[in-house]
């Protein structure tokens, strides 16, 4: 299995999108994905029909409901078929641990029949940190995280192409945005995406008030409060409240009311502690 980690807009989806493109252009590994939408419920069940809509050939071809049958179905349409298969799973960070735990045995069960499945999954660094966890030794040993943050250390040359690229050629830049706006948006942003979000806003509200070029004024006008506070970095990271409930084995209210900084400073002390341990960003 092939963990891909990245916040919240870093690009993982855009990402495996391309790498399944290349694939199919290519044909030498056939390529299926899960397109169920509420990933907090889907299971090895769910994964399993994913597999056999995109790959079975036989438009009359139905799958077995029993669970024996259905994998030994599987695993001779795999062999079948004769060619490696890569399964993409987007939005990964909410499988169970026990899906996870069935998608390593599904794996073996394909090879046992002379067949290769290969497992993609983009998430949130949660997934990352959640394969590292001693109970999920099983799986996370067998993995290799790849992790999207090579934009850090280039947002403002990110932003100068993005808005070259989008602007006529006769268009100065600095007719557009100034220097400390750009320099503004590197300091406060993480993401292409919120990039794109917050330079849009930006020129939106310069034309508004009919300023030009835009300034670190008007983006610290259109740039959200709590853009920075724990609850919304935590978010980007896939930890919600109910994911640190049963992370930290505690009710969400308590979640909630530490997360407003309402506790205790040492409850608060303590919960931060077993976040780090857990390696979550606080």
């Amino acid at each position: 299995m092939t963990p891909v980690s990245g916040i919240v807009g870093s690009g993982k989806t855009t990402e495996l999108g391309r790498l399944q493109e290349e694939l199919r252009r290519e044909t030498d590994i056939l390529v299926a994905k899960s397109l169920a939408v509420e990933k907090n419920r889907v299971n090895l069940g769910t994964l399993i029909v994913a597999l056999f809509f995109d790959l079975a050939t036989d438009k009359d071809f139905k799958m077995p409901a029993q669970a024996e049958k259905r994998e030994r179905a599987l695993r001779d349409l795999i062999r079948k078929r004769e060619k490696p298969v890569a399964l993409f799973i987007d939005e990964a960070h909410d499988l169970h641990g026990r899906t996870l735990t069935g998608l390593k045995r599904l794996i073996e069960v394909v090879q046992d029949g002379g067949g290769m499945l290969s497992i993609v999954m983009a998430g949130h660094p949660k997934l990352k940190n959640d394969l590292r966890r001693p109970t999920m030794e099983e799986i996370g040993a067998r993995t290799t995280v790849f992790d999207l943050t090579c934009i850090q250390d280039n947002k403002e040359d990110y932003i100068r192409w993005l808005i070259d690229t989008c602007t006529s050629k006769k268009t100065k830049r600095s007719e557009l945005i100034n220097d400390d706006a750009i320099d503004m948006l590197a300091d406060k942003l993480s993401t292409p995406l919120q990039i794109v979000q917050y330079l849009t806003l930006a020129f939106e509200k310069g034309f508004h008030v009919g300023q030009t070029p835009i300034t670190s004024e008007i983006i610290e006008a259109v740039m959200a409060i709590d853009i920075d506070e724990l609850e919304a970095n935590l978010v980007r990271n896939g930890y919600s409240a109910k994911s640190l409930a049963e992370l930290l084995n505690i009710r969400q209210p308590e979640v909630k009311a530490f997360l407003r900084g309402q506790l205790p400073p040492g409850r608060s002390k303590e919960l931060h502690e077993q976040l780090l341990a857990s390696g979550v960003p606080v």
